[in-house]
């Protein structure tokens, strides 16, 4: 009794030594016959029986379409890992690929679809220290044959069995089949026989219809006594009606045209456009490609969406294979030990920008900011992250003679209180009374944070400061009172005296950042305007500020104060 607790490892529904019930005893290095019945009933196992259906014009077009558009999709190479030699594996095969012209080796291999399977022989050649793929060339499908150990044997004169290929020499892959015990595949062909067929014949139908309808038949009338030789006369004349403008008969001999009374196409038309459709949704899964009337259909997206899904089996199909096959091969003899690289095809349509900008713009919204890298990746090269301008209200407007500004003055005298106003947009006290001004702080707030951060100033001050009403003085005095260190009143002083020279260069900024364009612009503005901004007034408050510093060192030690 054989152990349940052991994996069996080997093979026992083969389909060789007679175990197959379907196909009854076979010799393993015999050939196998396709069990397709179309192909067995209809061409005695020989696939030229396909070939016939593939001139069918309808059936040429629709599978003609499906193959060049898996053609037209743009094919990649992926490296299988990202090592140095899972990359140099990678770019060689593409390389190769390029070589041998993948995109007419898949448009070959794709008749497989059609008969089942396909046969590829690869050409290799040594090109220094690699093993190069010089040609990929597609065989006819009739010359090759499976035998019951399912491996691919070549027909030849001298050995009817098949010679059996081999190893590592030949790309073949079957489609189809619904199980494995069928080497051969089943191909679209399988489909297509019979509409093709009843479409061929009721053409042949429709042809004789016409000839019989389509034109009056000429009859003639011999009197009792014709001769044979009149009678010969009168047939040649008939004839001649269907070819010559005017004929001539014997005395006593009458010619009538029968008109046909019957009208109509009998449905030959009908049978024409349905086997039309038939071959159509077969090969494509819907007929709006081939037959469709844009707009008027009603579901042409999900017609699209078909065509997708069999464009991407197929190339799924030729390009599965070949990992498997010929480049698994190649790169286990040029980079052993990497993982093959994997070939494919783009086949999914590109998401749309706009509606991937919209997207990106809710999630903004949410609170969420994409990276450099994702923007880049989904939008191309040659983006930058926007310079944020601190401090610099755009929004507001004036000149170098407008009124001093409070919030504009000290963005650095407040900087130390920066941890007490914590919160994501709030970096200074300036920072919370701008954003009051434009409407994007709450008063309530802002007189909570100033509070918090600035205990020294009183109610009323606050209210001046949320109000825009405080003069560049005041300002000081409420960041800096007059008990504060000798230091700390001398800077405040000073900033208070500075604060007409930079209000000015503020004020101009402001101008020139509300009438540029982009950043670019503003740069450019900024330059043009530099040579402009006079330095005279803040040279003279630093040189002020600086003999104020320097009297008060000196009068410190000589009170002996700190």
């Amino acid at each position: 009794m054989a152990d349940s607790t052991k994996p069996e490892l080997n093979e026992i529904a083969s389909t060789a030594d007679g175990k197959d019930i379907t196909r009854g005893y076979l010799d393993p290095l015999e050939i196998m016959q396709s069990t397709d019945s179309v192909l067995q009933l209809r061409g005695g196992g020989d696939y030229k029986v396909y070939s016939e259906v593939l001139r069918d014009d309808q059936v040429a077009a629709c599978f003609g379409q499906r193959r060049l558009a898996v053609v037209g999709k743009e094919w990649h190479v992926e490296a299988g890992g990202t090592g140095r030699k899972e990359k140099a594996a990678a770019d060689y095969m593409k390389e190769q690929l390029q070589n041998v012209g993948w995109d007419r080796a898949t448009g070959m291999m794709l008749y497989g679809v059609h008969y089942g399977f396909a046969v590829a022989e690869g050409m290799y050649a040594r090109d220094g220290n690699t093993i190069a793929l010089a040609d990929i060339k597609v065989r006819d499908r009739r010359r090759f044959g499976f035998d019951g150990m399912g491996r691919l044997r070549m027909k030849t004169q001298a050995n009817p069995k098949g010679e059996l290929m081999p190893d590592r020499k030949f790309w073949a892959f079957s489609t189809g089949a619904d199980h494995d015990d069928e080497p051969y595949g089943v191909g679209l062909g399988h489909w297509l026989y019979w509409p093709a067929f009843f479409k061929r014949n009721g053409l042949k139908y429709w042809l004789l219809f016409l000839e019989k309808f389509g034109q009056p038949t000429a009859k003639g009338t011999y009197g009792p006594n014709a001769t044979p030789e009149e009678k010969k006369k009168l047939l040649q004349a008939l004839a001649a009606i269907s070819t010559d403008s005017g004929v001539s008969i014997p005395e006593g001999m009458i010619i009538e045209l029968l008109e046909a009374k019957r009208s109509g196409t009998a449905d030959y038309v009908s049978l024409y456009d349905r086997m039309d459709a038939a071959i159509a949704k077969v090969i494509l899964g819907q007929t709006a490609s081939t037959q469709g009337t844009p707009g008027k259909l009603g579901n042409d997206e999900l017609q699209s969406d078909v065509r997708i899904d069999l464009i991407k089996a197929d190339a799924d199909l030729i390009c599965e294979s070949f990992n498997r096959g010929m480049g698994k091969w190649l790169t286990e003899w040029n980079f052993p030990g990497a993982v093959p690289p994997r070939v494919y095809r783009k086949v999914e349509p590109d998401e749309d920008t706009a509606k991937r900008a919209d997207r990106d713009k809710k999630v903004f919204d949410m609170g969420f900011k994409p990276t450099l890298q994702y923007v880049q990746e989904n939008y191309g090269d040659g983006w930058e992250e926007k310079p944020a301008i601190d401090n610099v209200p755009l929004a507001a407007t004036g000149s170098p003679a407008a009124a001093p500004d409070p919030v504009a003055a000290a963005p650095a005298v407040e900087s130390v209180q920066q941890t007490a106003l914590n919160g994501a947009q709030i970096k200074s006290l300036s920072d919370v009374i701008a954003q009051v001004q434009t409407g994007e702080l709450d008063r309530n707030r802002a007189r909570a944070l100033i509070e918090a951060g600035f205990p020294a100033i009183q109610p009323d001050q606050i209210e001046r400061l949320l109000g825009g009403n405080a003069s560049f003085a005041e300002f000081a005095a409420m960041v800096a009172p007059v008990d504060a260190p000798v230091p700390q009143q001398m800077l405040e002083q000073t900033r208070t005296t500075l604060a007409p020279a930079t209000n000015v260069w503020i004020n101009q900024i402001r101008e020139l950042a509300n009438s540029a364009s982009n950043m670019e612009d503003l740069r450019d503005k900024l330059l043009t305007a530099y040579p402009d901004m006079s330095l005279e007034q803040y040279a003279d408050a630093l040189a002020n500020a600086t003999v104020a510093a320097n009297l008060a060192g000196r009068d410190n030690v000589v009170s002996g104060t700190n």
